[in-house]
């Protein structure tokens, strides 16, 4: 009921080039607005969906909702930049291509215009099941990444096996990589590694122009956070 009577709205979080910090792409975000408790954080109601199955109706919403403010925007001449979508672990019980391919042909968005994002525990659950499933997605043209890189399994494995194209980078390495001498040097190897990997390096959290100065010096591709939104 919720899904479908507007308590759910998408926001999107400007991605941008670190070098030119020009607009590259967007991150959809979806806030749950309760008659009572206000805007709730996807932090509180994302596992409750996830445990309940209603990730699954949600998830469809999001795309889809995305799919088509993506078509407002190319109406307005607005194009260029993909908008990536998370994916949940229970999507992934699913078949996801198919559910991605059935939209992309109901609403005309072309694969170009949207990256898929996944998180580290994705990567970690049925992990044959789940490759085939990203190269089924690389092979329809979706752009992958890999999301809070850094904060779970962090097996190096996987980097390996799943077809990615983009490491984003916690937050929780960037919060504090002015000061603290650590946290840089995390931020730095994780950029070189990517970069030997042949993937794009995308910062999240980024907040101040010493961040950016830092993470720019060091060969980061993307930045993602409020000092752009």
């Amino acid at each position: 009921e919720g899904i479908s009577g507007g308590a759910f709205e998408v926001y999107y979080q400007p991605i941008v080039d670190a070098r030119t910090e020009r607009l590259v792409s967007m991150e959809a975000l979806v806030r749950w607005h309760h008659p009572e408790q206000g805007s709730i954080s996807p932090t509180e109601f994302i596992p409750i969906a996830e445990e309940t199955g209603l990730i699954l109706p949600l998830g469809e919403w999001v795309l889809r909702t995305v799919c088509i403010q993506i078509n407002a925007w190319n109406r307005l001449g607005l194009n260029g930049f993909r908008v990536a979508v998370n994916l949940s672990a229970r999507q992934f019980d699913n078949n996801v291509p198919g559910l991605v391919a059935g939209i992309m042909r109901e609403t005309g968005v072309s694969a170009g215009s949207l990256a898929l994002e996944i998180t580290e525990g994705i990567a970690m659950k049925n992990v044959d099941q789940n490759v085939r499933m990203l190269k089924e997605l690389r092979r329809l043209g979706l752009s992958i990444a890999i999301d809070d890189f850094g904060t779970g399994y962090s097996s190096l494995a996987y980097l390996k096996r799943f077809p990615l194209n983009t490491l984003k980078i916690d937050r929780s390495f960037i919060k504090d990589i002015t000061t603290n001498l650590e946290d840089r040097e995390i931020a730095r190897a994780i950029i070189a590694m990517g970069q030997n990997l042949r993937l794009k390096i995308l910062a999240e959290g980024v907040e101040t122009r010493e961040q950016i100065e830092i993470l720019r010096s060091s060969g980061c591709d993307y930045i993602q956070g409020f000092y752009d939104s």
